[in-house]
């Protein structure tokens, strides 16, 4: 897993939805979506939990700001549930 990396959740009340790795830390990561996890509340799930994809985008926007939710949002838009 690397932060950018979009997964889907395997387990738990948000299993099937896509998601995008913010940041590691050994066996968890710390993901958000946009909507019910935003970038200010991240959800910490252990690696057994996600289905990793090879998907990877640049958490830096081009126009060099800050990542916001609306842009998560967009990038998970084109994902189907896993379920």
């Amino acid at each position: 897993m690397t932060p950018g990396q979009i997964v889907f959740s395997k387990r738990g009340r948000d299993k099937g939805k896509a998601m995008i790795v913010i940041a590691t830390d050994g066996e968890y990561a710390s993901l958000v979506d946009g909507n019910r996890r935003p970038l200010e509340r991240p959800k910490k799930k252990k690696a057994k939990h996600i289905q990793i994809t090879n998907n990877i985008i640049n958490l830096m926007p081009p126009c060099g700001r800050a990542l916001q939710d609306a842009d998560i949002r967009k990038y998970l838009a084109g994902f189907d549930s896993m379920v």
